[in-house]
């Protein structure tokens, strides 16, 4: 489908989204909300597809909400009926993927600026690289509201006294992209220009594995990080068997028997 605020390209098994309202700093519309949810959908039901890259046009990333778009009432912006539909009734995801409910991994290509919603991306991606020109902070102190879970997620992932920095200076401290990696908020810090270049050099990488077992190892973490340890490890091995069952789980011990590159079908 055509997109106005986001583009959408699928070369061989990638799906790249890109945030493309650069003018607005890539800030989220209910528009653009609207719209990458529809991304998503469609990505995650496009068998061809194995795995999702996001990333922006432009100096920023994303900038999080568009302020110009937020009622005076207070109330989460949304193209729906206030209240209409069960998301409105959870915490805000705005950009968010459905990273809870999706299968397929998604790397994140952070190109400029990252805050607000923004960081939504960094804390719910599963890979994420950045631009040495890459900045993060969380601006909600800043402009009189309470930072949410945007940065209840980032105390998940870096230490708690460094989230609670961040989410208290507000717009008046940035965090530099060689601090998130030496922080492993990002994984790999890369020039700007070879930025996409080099997430896709991932996706290929991610890409020759078996894309079952991706999947499977992908929601044994994801999963396996929101319950007690043994539970967790149960429900990897559950995630395990059910993959032995596949035709690429066959495909693979033979493959690396005959000395050649499995060929993955995804079934």
């Amino acid at each position: 489908m055509p997109f106005d605020t986001i583009g959408y390209e699928v070369a061989g098994h990638t799906a790249t989204i890109t945030l493309d309202r650069p003018d607005a700093l890539n800030a989220l519309s209910p528009h653009m909300i609207t719209e990458l949810r529809a991304a998503y959908a469609e990505a995650e039901a496009d068998d061809k597809v194995w795995l999702l890259i996001v990333t922006a046009n432009g100096r920023a990333f994303c900038t999080g909400a568009d302020v110009k778009a937020i009622p005076g009432d207070g109330k989460v912006i949304d193209e729906r009926p206030y209240l209409s539909t069960y998301e409105q009734w959870e915490a805000p995801q705005e950009g968010t993927p459905p990273f809870r409910t999706m299968t397929k991994p998604i790397l994140v290509a952070i190109n400029g600026i990252c805050c607000g919603a923004g960081l939504d991306w960094v804390t719910t991606g599963d890979i994420v690289i950045a631009s040495d020109r890459a900045t993060f902070f969380d601006p909600h102190v800043s402009i009189g509201l309470v930072a949410g879970r945007e940065v209840v997620r980032l105390a998940r992932v870096l230490p708690r006294t460094v989230a609670l920095r961040m989410a208290l200076m507000g717009k008046h401290e940035r965090m530099s992209a060689q601090r998130a990696y030496e922080l492993g908020m990002v994984t790999e810090v890369v020039e700007h220009e070879r930025l996409l270049e080099r997430a896709n050099e991932i996706a290929d990488v991610l890409n020759s594995n078996a894309p079952l077992a991706v999947r499977g190892t992908r929601l044994a973490i994801v999963k396996g990080l929101e319950v007690p340890l043994h539970e967790a490890e149960m429900l990897a091995e559950s995630f395990r068997e059910r993959v032995t069952r596949t035709a690429d789980a066959l495909e693979g011990p033979r493959a690396f028997v005959e000395k050649r590159s499995p060929d993955w079908q995804c079934r």
